[in-house]
């Protein structure tokens, strides 16, 4: 006997259909849906595979069983059929792709290039996405709508690294940084670093040299580093807060520590050069 894990699912769109077959008093609805279905699945070929070819209109076929139960995933909580029915296959299928748009529109990661930016990377990240989330063989489980919901938590847990980044940058002690590569989670970690001081300055990039004086400085005073730290937050927008305490508390016993250790201050400017400043340093030693 098979066993079938109860994890595994076909396509919403495939549930739905399958469904309507089994009330024939629906059958002029059932054809009127596939001809629906059928001039998407043009389209999505014409756009993103190929319509001159048997492959290329299949692959299509499989993005709009995908992208269309995607839209039913994510918009509807009453069964696919009814659903699907009420407000037509086109509409249900715009609905996905928006979301996928969405998630397109947030960044994958926090380190960011100018080249980002670019019309011509968007849209192709765009269709990336479309074609790794709403591909879907309608006799295969599929998991589209569960892959979407993971990356869209790790994109917007990204956006808020990079606004919050952007601020700090805004913010910068010495005038605003408005280069376009950005590494968002370098700057917060400079800037989480450099609060320890308590000089009211927010410090969102740093040198070998500026690294040097902030150990010299930590270890001849002994600075209260959670009164620096109360005074970065106050500054910061809330929205921004919960992200630079986590910080704190990550750095609390890690690299502050060792910034206020007898470890050799050689050995912690390098830490914090690879480690936690990244691309967010100036090169040149002053």
């Amino acid at each position: 006997m098979k066993v079938v894990s109860h994890t595994q699912r076909t396509p919403h769109l495939v549930q739905a259909l399958e469904a309507l077959a089994l009330e024939p008093r629906h059958a002029d609805a059932a054809s009127a849906l596939l001809d629906e279905l059928s001039g998407i699945t043009v389209l999505v070929a014409r756009r993103y595979t190929n319509d001159r070819t048997a492959d290329g209109l299949l692959e299509a076929f499989y993005l709009t069983i995908g992208c269309v139960s995607l839209g039913i995933s994510l918009n509807s909580k009453e069964p696919a059929l009814p659903f699907l029915m009420k407000h037509g296959a086109e509409l249900v299928f715009q609905m996905g792709f928006r979301g996928i748009k969405e998630l397109a529109g947030m960044p994958a990661q926090t380190l960011i290039a100018d080249f980002d930016n670019d019309p011509e990377i968007q849209q192709r990240n765009l269709k990336s996405l479309f074609i790794e989330i709403c591909r879907a063989d309608p006799n295969a489980s599929w998991t589209g709508d569960e892959t979407y919901r993971r990356e869209l938590q790790i994109r917007r847990e990204n956006h808020e690294i990079v606004a919050c980044a952007k601020w700090l940058r805004k913010n910068h002690h010495a005038g605003a940084i408005r280069e376009a590569d950005l590494d968002a989670s370098a700057v917060i970690a400079v800037a989480v670093i450099f609060a320890i001081i308590e000089d009211g300055r927010i410090v969102a990039r740093c040198g070998q040299k500026d690294i040097e004086e902030l150990i010299g400085r930590a270890r001849g005073t002994r600075p209260d580093i959670e009164a620096g730290w109360q005074a970065l937050l106050r500054k910061s927008p809330p929205e921004f807060q919960d992200l630079l305490r986590a910080r704190m508390d990550e750095f609390k016993n890690t690299i502050v520590k060792k910034i206020l250790s007898k470890t050799k201050s050689e050995k912690v400017i390098a830490e914090i050069q690879n480690c936690y400043a990244g691309a967010e340093q100036n090169v040149e030693y002053d």
